[in-house]
């Protein structure tokens, strides 16, 4: 049976988010009835409006409106006038937070995803946020959905937590201009552990 994760899994501090999402499943339901999914190996957290990395420390505007609304809800932005990001908006309504989605591992709807990945190789298919969003078909249409609905095509699924041991902190990607301490903070959470890619790409 799936189990998607219910809003108070987001309404907590978006770091422990950004964490625990690690091993997770992002779950995609086709047009045809069928999924997409991919294991969460990859996130990284911005949080509010002191946070020089995070898009609300711009202000509220429409682009970010999603991130101030109640938690559950994704977030998603066009970037470089190209790409599409995900994200997932944590904490309480009203404090902007969101965790962006920067790496999964394929496990179902393989064909999809090499169909709208063509000419790349597998293991580079959904290894960047953009990719992502391409390999799932996830465009602007997608922002403000509930991903706590029960008929939402788009949800996190629960999987099994991750050991401490699998996971790695490093400094979020891109904030080449940002000032200290933002531009260093350990805010990225990577899964150290390949098993999950040596399954997946083995089938």
């Amino acid at each position: 049976m799936t189990t998607r994760f219910e809003r108070s899994f987001f309404r907590r501090p978006t770091l422990e988010v950004a964490r625990d999402l690690l091993g997770q499943r992002l779950v995609r339901i086709e047009q045809d009835g069928s999924r997409t999914a991919g294991i969460i190996s990859e996130t990284e957290a911005y949080i509010g409006t002191e946070d020089l990395g995070c898009h609300a420390s711009a202000g509220r505007t429409a682009r970010n409106e999603s991130m101030w609304g109640p938690p559950g809800h994704a977030y998603v932005y066009f970037i470089y006038g190209m790409h599409w990001m995900l994200n997932f908006v944590t904490e309480p309504e009203g404090l902007p937070a969101a965790v962006l989605l920067r790496a999964v591992i394929p496990v179902e709807g393989r064909e999809h995803i090499r169909s709208r990945r063509a000419g790349r190789r597998a293991a580079d298919w959904t290894d960047g946020p953009a990719k992502i969003c391409q390999a799932f078909a996830i465009d602007g249409t997608f922002d403000g959905l509930d991903l706590c609905e029960a008929s939402a095509p788009l949800f996190i699924e629960q999987v099994k937590s991750i050991a401490d041991s699998s996971v790695t902190t490093s400094s979020r990607v891109g904030l080449n201009s940002v000032e200290e301490p933002w531009k260093s903070l350990p805010w990225r959470f990577r899964l150290d552990d390949d098993r999950f890619a040596k399954e997946a790409f083995s089938k």
